[in-house]
């Protein structure tokens, strides 16, 4: 009897010990993850990086899926750590809204507040697929352009140092909704400098192989958004599911590039993030030493 009581009441802790894991893990992922917007920080060394351009910060923002589950107030928040990175470029790779075509009424506050962020060498943005779905295609390039940013929709801009040496940043246009156009955008990089790339979504980089890009800025995953032990992302995203967050080295040895995978501002479908912290991604470029000016 008494062995039957002490089992019952051990089982009963346990499961009281589980329930209360439980609750807790669903308040963290749904309260506090999605607002614990972190910074990572990595160095890009290649000999292609002019020397004028050496020592230069980019700040990657993505997925911010502004709406109920992400205020101006956060996007001012992003907005202060992307400014305290002191950035020489700022690029956003897509998703700006959750659903543009029903957040009409505080466009121009998030147009002016993004307008706030300074990159003396540019900000520039590539259309993700809930830029483009949702009603939102007219209104995203008019609001990033009042917000000082260059919207790259299958083009490159090439940015000039001192001497003549340049880099290219090119952009290209979403994936699933989008009208991407790689042969146009990227057919007439010149392998010699250093190229930049913003797309949104990041497993097109294997297509994307036979140009010379060196570095691809990518979003769209969320870093699958909710990350389990052993089961890792449950859910995944087209065309984010062989790359999802983080840097990856990818082509042939000799002839590889970096790709990036930025786990986002904001959440999508629900405001929970688990194993997951949303993400400002900081890039500082090097000049490999040695490398022949």
């Amino acid at each position: 009897m008494n062995t039957t009581k002490s089992w019952l009441q051990t089982a009963l802790a346990l499961g009281l010990i589980v329930i209360i894991f439980f609750m807790g893990t669903v308040l963290y992922a749904i309260r506090i993850e999605p607002a614990r917007l972190s910074v990572t920080r990595h160095s890009v060394y290649s000999g292609k990086v002019p020397e004028a351009f050496s020592g230069t910060k980019i700040v990657q923002f993505s997925d911010t899926h502004i709406g109920p589950d992400f205020t101006l107030q956060q996007l001012k928040k992003a907005v202060a750590l992307i400014n305290g990175e002191k950035p020489g470029i700022v690029v956003f790779t897509g998703d700006l809204f959750d659903s543009m075509g029903r957040y009409g009424a505080g466009r121009e506050q998030i147009s002016s507040v993004l307008a706030e962020i300074h990159a003396p060498l540019g900000k520039f943005a590539v259309y993700g697929n809930h830029d483009r779905g949702g009603g939102g295609s007219p209104f995203f390039a008019p609001l990033m352009q009042r917000a000082g940013f260059r919207v790259l929709v299958n083009e490159a801009y090439r940015m000039k140092g001192p001497g003549g040496k340049a880099m290219t940043i090119t952009g290209l246009d979403d994936y699933l909704l989008g009208r991407p156009d790689e042969k146009k955008a990227l057919s007439s990089l010149n392998k010699e400098e250093f190229n930049l790339l913003l797309v949104h979504e990041p497993d097109v980089a294997d297509r994307l192989l036979p140009y010379p890009v060196d570095l691809q800025l990518s979003g769209h995953s969320h870093g699958g958004q909710v990350r389990l032990p052993v089961l890792d992302a449950p859910v995944k995203t087209r065309l984010a599911e062989k790359y999802e967050s983080g840097m990856y080295e990818i082509g042939e040895t000799g002839d590889s590039r970096l790709l990036y995978v930025n786990r986002g501002a904001g959440t999508t479908r629900m405001r929970i993030r688990l194993g997951s912290e949303p993400e400002l991604s900081v890039f500082t470029l090097s000049r490999k030493p040695g490398s022949p000016s």
